[in-house]
């Protein structure tokens, strides 16, 4: 029987919530992970009454736990809504502030950053929002430094996503930074998502499909996943795509809303911290099998992306972490 986790997250759902991101975080938070052999996480939900009308009157929520359930959270994820203008209750507020006083550690999806704005929690602090709401939540929250072109944004102990599927991409960036890539990439297989998406990528791109097959960037990126310990060059790349070095910039920023450089190297990145959860001991073995080169430049990169050092990345999520 899968073992149970002590790290208790709890999501507010309040009145007009989405049913999309609430799903999103049961998926991601709630589900027992037999194929892992441990239960990632101890989930709750609870809500302000007893029974809570989802957005729209599509349904109402009962059975869950009262507002108290949000004090005793690790990770306290806010209520949503579409209806922005209308406050959160009082009480649901103070929950929010109650939990960032003792340190747990806050989620909103989508339109959840106005329940953290309006909590006081984001003042001075970065954060994001779907992009249709990026005037209005500046206007509201002149102090909160809004990113309204990504998908979502670690600011440490506060974290939000852009909104519907970037919930997910948040959701999984919370696994990998809790449990590992090994394990987030397990999560994933099971939700049948991409693995990774950078929380730097655009919220949406002004042509996600290309105007002609083969146009598609999958067949590179499919051999380019498969070469990462060769010295790729973005030239290399272009060459497999039969195409120009700035026709490819520009397909990737298109298709995928990053740049080339920038998709190769996360892909290395979480090749790298995958190999080190492995068991693979030899930094300089993990820099040169995932293409970065050099253990000092792994770790730098992986310092930038997880705070963590090698050493303290092994630790922490190598073998006999588990």
């Amino acid at each position: 029987m899968p073992q149970e986790s002590s790290h208790r997250v709890v999501v507010i759902v309040d009145e007009n919530s989405n049913p999309f991101e609430l799903g999103c975080a049961t998926e991601v938070f709630g589900l027992r992970r037999p194929e892992i052999g441990r239960d990632l996480y101890d989930f709750t939900l609870c809500a302000p009454e007893p029974g809570i009308r989802m957005r729209d009157g599509f349904f109402t929520l009962t059975g869950v736990a009262d507002l108290s359930a949000a004090d005793t959270a690790d990770t306290l994820i806010v209520p949503n809504r579409p209806d922005t203008e209308v406050p959160r209750r009082p009480a649901v507020l103070a929950a929010v502030r109650r939990a960032h006083a003792r340190g747990a550690r806050l989620v909103g999806f989508c339109s959840g950053a106005f329940t953290l704005a309006e909590a006081g929690v984001l003042d001075g602090r970065r954060a994001t929002a779907h992009w249709q709401w990026a005037d209005s939540f500046r206007a509201r929250f002149p102090t909160v430094r809004l990113e309204p072109d990504v998908l979502f944004v670690d600011d440490g102990d506060i974290l939000t996503a852009a909104g519907s599927a970037a919930a997910l991409d948040l959701g999984l960036h919370l696994v990998r930074r809790d449990h590992g890539a090994e394990i987030a990439a397990s999560v994933s297989r099971r939700l049948v998502f991409a693995a990774h998406r950078d929380g730097g990528q655009r919220q949406f791109v002004e042509r996600p499909l290309p105007d002609r097959p083969d146009e598609s960037l999958a067949p590179v990126l499919a051999w380019a996943t498969e070469q990462l310990d060769a010295s790729l060059t973005i030239g290399d790349l272009a060459a497999r795509a039969a195409v120009s070095p700035a026709t490819l910039h520009r397909r990737f920023r298109a298709q995928l809303g990053t740049t080339p450089l920038a998709w190769l190297t996360g892909e290395r990145l979480c090749l790298a911290r995958r190999l080190i959860e492995q068991g693979e001991s030899g930094f300089d073995l993990v820099a040169r099998r995932s293409g970065l080169g050099t253990a000092t430049n792994l770790r730098a990169l992986l310092r930038r992306e997880t705070g963590l050092s090698p050493s303290a990345y092994r630790q922490r999520f190598g073998p006999a972490a588990g």
